[in-house]
């Protein structure tokens, strides 16, 4: 089954250093993404889609220190000393998300070559504009990539 990209993470300290980040290097303008309630995070997003790549994007990720914090560990490490430490410093660029209908099939296929792998959950991001986005994906209990 054919996973097309989704997004390029990069995790930040704050969204401020994010945008600061993105601008210098980049030359770019991220755009407002939303609130991950969930995870405690939120989001600046950078359209990269190209014409034969469509709905991809750079995510500029932060720990929302207005949010509760989760009461399990947050996505892409993001609790981790070490990658604390780093994004103190610079931004991380630190995964890649792929966008497929088969989620499941997908999970079941990184656990048969040894992968440890968390639950497929449901998960939902409340856009600047207050309209709520909402899918899937596999996320390891212990927040590490």
């Amino acid at each position: 089954m054919h996973v097309q990209p989704d997004h390029l993470v990069v995790v930040c300290d704050t969204l401020a250093q994010g945008r600061e980040w993105c601008q210098s290097t980049l030359g770019a303008e991220p755009q407002a993404g939303g609130k991950h309630d969930w995870m405690g995070t939120h989001n600046l997003l950078l359209d990269v889609s190209s014409p034969t790549q469509a709905q991809v994007y750079l995510e500029l990720i932060a720990i929302d220190p207005d949010a509760t914090p989760p009461s399990r560990p947050r996505w892409f490490g993001m609790d981790e000393p070490g990658l604390r430490a780093l994004v103190a410093q610079a931004p991380q660029l630190v995964a890649w998300v792929g966008r497929s209908p088969q989620v499941d099939m997908h999970r079941w296929g990184l656990i048969a070559v040894g992968q440890q792998v968390g639950p497929n959950v449901p998960c939902s991001r409340t856009r600047a504009d207050g309209s709520v986005l909402s899918w899937q994906i596999v996320v390891r209990e212990d927040g590490r990539r």
